[in-house]
């Protein structure tokens, strides 16, 4: 079992997903910024394609979506992305840029608000306009409007890999948060895919939830096990009300205090070692087959907005609204509102309205902080300050939860939940920012 330590949890920091943070974008970045982005590229990208609509709207949810509502709102923002996929593609073949896509990954909100055609004629857009071969696909997904045509949708183009927003098998904290979704509608959601042969299954689960009690978790990490997803995420509930404010329907006094939520991390990690999972980053699992897995073990193992992934493409080109694209120098925003989003692609502009650069320094930081979050050993020498940093580690190497030999930190496996702890230190950023951030674990 980890070891607990309260006081390097004290301090609410990012989850980093990239750096700079999100935290960092400013507003007054455009077109143009994207055009000369884009015009960089030589390397195969990803390909990222943000659905920002649910058929019900989840109250713990943090994410840019909203209710799906009528049809032809979905229609008029599916008009907007073959808008921007073609203005994307044309500013990279312009310059004589890559235009190879590594993967392309589907989110939201929740991709299946759509019908299964819309997302098929939506894909054929893609591989038209990129004039690629179909590479690896992921989709994240509701099961609550799962159907026997998506799975069998899926199965015939080849997606490689599904991920299920399950958070929780106890009935009584999925009325405190607003999903509602019964055991089996999940496991009936597994079977289909099972049986279109889609190789890997991802459950999202979260711990820290309103009501929910130790054996919550448990029985929870139980039936999922049960059922046999190739991948397993485990997050922490953020509860940030004045961000979110469909957070405010959860009653804050009904959420676990900060040393059940660590036990809950700890106790689930645990769990899911026991069950034959390998430990992909700080809160990833993956059974041992799992190409994520198999990252996590060779130090492939990477991360950005998707969470942990075993994909290696520097480039991550974001498509529709509030959607981030990575770039080596600059990190890039869409416009968040859908109707100002559809005015500036159908107006043949790039959809760019926030981001940060990224300076040489940046670049040093950000691969010690993704060191840090794979729990691999990181060369801090490439930082002048790097003797005043591993000062600042000493709390954590005293304890075990980490190693310095002279500039190399190699995190222990028990760092895994304080190693957002251990990242903030390298983050220049986060020394004058007040900006409010959720628990470490």
């Amino acid at each position: 079992m980890w070891p607990y330590f309260p006081e390097l949890l004290a301090v609410p920091v990012p989850r980093y997903t990239s750096y700079p943070t999100a935290a960092e974008f400013q507003d007054g970045f455009g077109d143009a910024d994207g055009a000369n982005a884009l015009a960089q590229v030589r390397s195969s990208a990803s390909l990222y394609i943000h659905i920002p609509y649910c058929e019900k709207i989840c109250w713990y949810c943090g994410c840019n979506t909203g209710a799906a509502g009528r049809t032809s709102r979905l229609n008029a923002y599916l008009t907007a992305l073959d808008a921007e996929l073609e203005l994307v593609a044309a500013r990279l073949a312009a310059q004589g840029a890559q235009r190879d896509l590594a993967r392309i990954s589907f989110g939201g909100g929740s991709p299946n608000a759509i019908t299964p055609l819309a997302f098929v004629r939506l894909l054929d857009r893609i591989v038209t306009a990129f004039g690629s071969i179909l590479p690896h696909i992921s989709v994240e997904l509701d099961p609550r409007g799962f159907t026997s045509h998506w799975a069998g949708m899926l199965g015939s183009i080849g997606v490689a890999q599904v991920s299920f927003g399950v958070q929780t098998l106890a009935d009584h904290v999925q009325a405190r948060i607003g999903r509602v979704q019964p055991r089996a509608t999940i496991a009936q959601g597994v079977e289909m895919l099972r049986a279109a042969a889609i190789p890997s299954i991802n459950f999202d689960l979260m711990y820290g939830l309103p009501g929910q009690t130790l054996g919550d978790l448990i029985e929870t990490l139980d039936g999922a096990c049960a059922m046999r997803p190739e991948r397993i995420a485990l997050f922490g509930y953020a509860h940030v009300p004045d961000m979110f404010a469909r957070q405010r329907r959860i009653d804050a006094s009904d959420l676990p205090d900060a040393a059940l939520r660590f036990q809950m991390a700890a106790e689930g990690n645990a769990f899911l070692l026991a069950a034959g999972y390998v430990p992909v980053g700080f809160d990833h699992f993956a059974l041992p087959h799992d190409p994520l897995a198999k990252a996590a073990t060779s130090g492939q193992l990477r991360r950005n907005f998707q969470g942990f992934t075993d994909d290696s493409a520097d480039v991550l080109i974001g498509v529709g609204a509030s959607a981030i694209s990575i770039f080596p120098d600059i990190l890039l925003q869409n416009e968040k509102n859908a109707g100002r989003y559809r005015m500036r692609v159908t107006g043949g502009q790039l959809a760019s309205a926030r981001g940060v650069r990224r300076d040489a320094d940046d670049a040093i930081r950000a691969k010690i902080i993704e060191d840090i979050l794979c729990l691999r050993a990181s060369d801090l020498s490439r930082l002048d300050e790097w003797q005043a940093l591993a000062d600042a580690l000493h709390p954590f190497v005293e304890r075990g939860l980490a190693q310095l030999d002279g500039a190399v930190l190699s995190p222990t496996r028990d760092s895994a939940p304080y190693a957002r702890g251990m990242a903030v230190l390298f983050d220049r950023h986060r020394r004058t920012s007040a900006r409010q951030f959720s628990q470490a674990v």
